[in-house]
């Protein structure tokens, strides 16, 4: 074998190293390796201060404590915004990681997909417009014009009130549906009222009624990936322990988190 044969040879062998090099530096790694593929999480953003778009950016509380996630996991974060009810589907076909979107961990949703450990617990309220004096709580829904977003509790809540239910992709859109008094009320997630309110909302609207509370937010990931959730909630787990989470949740919800959330 001439040098120019053997020269080929060794540089074909360097080119077969390099490649298969390449190709276990990438998907998911047993070894303890690190993924090195982006990290993505869909969201729906015009839930805040969970999740809202700001100056073409998306932030917000979940957006915030993703980011600090996927730092943790040593995971690019990247970011999909959709419907809210396209996120389960989204997840369970792989288009996306995982799901951070002010979801509540319900018994329905528990069957199709996997929660972390819940991070946020809040409630339901009704909102109404100042000069409502008809909707003073839950009982006084019934055959009134309700608003809420598709595929959340809020749904579930006004129809068993007896309430007729305008439905609406974006939660944005019941301030309007409200303003336009082309709906009665809006039921809708309590941290979000209150944060909506106190940004001037508080002008022409105000909440009537107790909350309902809710079974908790958590984070969704894949019944295909439980080493995705054992990751997620180790990385939680450490963002407890080293105060960012209580730190990003003084940030958006404007006070400590509740003993039992550390």
């Amino acid at each position: 074998m001439n040098k120019k044969c053997i020269a080929f040879v060794a540089a074909s062998m360097a080119a077969v190293t390099m490649i298969a090099g390449c190709g276990s530096s990438t998907g998911d790694k047993k070894d303890g390796a690190k993924d090195t593929k982006p990290f993505v999480v869909g969201t729906e953003p015009t839930f805040p201060p969970f999740e809202f778009t700001q100056d073409d950016k998306y932030v917000g509380f979940d957006m915030d404590f993703s980011q600090a996630i996927a730092d943790k996991m040593g995971r690019k974060l990247e970011i999909k915004s959709m419907g809210f009810d396209a996120l389960i589907p989204a997840l369970k076909s792989g288009q996306i990681d995982m799901i951070a979107a002010g979801m509540d961990a319900t018994p329905e949703r528990k069957k199709q997909v996997l929660f972390t450990d819940v991070y946020f617990r809040g409630g339901y309220v009704i909102v109404v417009r100042k000069d409502n004096t008809d909707i003073t709580g839950w009982d006084s829904l019934a055959g009134k014009t309700v608003g809420a977003q598709v595929g959340t509790k809020p749904v579930d809540i006004a129809q068993e009130k007896g309430a007729k239910v305008k439905q609406y992709d974006a939660n944005s859109q019941g301030w309007l549906e409200l303003g336009s008094k082309s709906c009665d009320a809006v039921v809708i997630d309590n941290a979000v009222a209150m944060y909506y309110l106190s940004q001037g909302g508080d002008k022409d609207l105000k909440m009537v009624g107790d909350p309902i509370l809710s079974s908790g937010s958590a984070l969704a990931i894949s019944k295909d990936h439980p080493e995705t959730l054992e990751a997620v909630n180790k990385a939680v787990a450490e963002l407890k322990k080293d105060g960012t989470y209580a730190k990003l949740y003084k940030k958006w919800f404007g006070q400590e988190p509740p003993k039992d959330a550390n």
